[in-house]
């Protein structure tokens, strides 16, 4: 039979001074091996889509008249924001998103689609929240846009209202985010830096 010490006094107050001593050191930052840096807020992070196709040629009807073309921002990044007027969260971040726009950052475009069955309801919308620098379009029925797998064959899928899909400048989409989010913060500057780099 094997007798247990207990541990002396010395012992317990020698582990607990280099346990203290563990925790006072500065802590090297965690990050990530490869990767853009993390973007999100408390419910929703940005997500990276893997093997994503190149963007569809469609034109899709503007605000403004004409058509807007997805592919026709060659070497840009462009966030396109798909949204409603039911959409309580829009109202957030559709005035955030039209300061994005007239922010003056070349390398990135910002083009916000109403998902809206009634075309009407979106021009007084647009009026009421002053959005001036978003280039606006119209998806009613889906040209681009799809919420069952089985609808469309495109990149763009309404996981949520609203959502935002980032495209790169290899006219590729490289993630989303769901939910309102911060477009004009520090992080999100950081986000839109890495893929103004050509990353994937």
């Amino acid at each position: 039979m094997t007798s247990v010490r207990a541990p002396t006094r010395r012992a317990i107050v020698a582990g607990m001074l280099g346990a203290g001593a563990s925790l006072a050191l500065p802590q090297a930052p965690v990050r990530a091996a490869s990767g853009p840096p993390p973007f999100g807020t408390i419910r929703h992070q940005f997500t990276l889509v893997q093997g994503a196709r190149p963007v569809p040629q469609v034109a899709i009807p503007a605000l403004a008249g004409g058509a807007l073309d997805l592919t026709s921002f060659k070497g840009r990044m462009v966030l396109v924001n798909f949204w409603a007027t039911w959409c309580a969260a829009c109202r957030t971040e559709l005035p955030m998103l039209d300061r994005l726009a007239a922010s003056g950052r070349n390398d990135l475009a910002v083009v916000a689609i109403s998902t809206d069955r009634n075309r009407a309801l979106v021009p007084p919308y647009v009026k009421q929240f002053k959005l001036r620098s978003l280039a606006i379009g119209f998806d009613p029925g889906g040209l681009i846009s799809r919420v069952d797998a089985a609808e469309l064959d495109t990149p763009f899928a309404l996981y949520g209202m609203p959502i935002s899909f980032l495209i790169g400048v290899s006219g590729q989409v490289e993630g989303y985010m769901t939910g309102e989010a911060d477009w004009l913060s520090a992080e999100a500057g950081r986000l839109f830096d890495y893929y103004a780099g050509g990353a994937r």
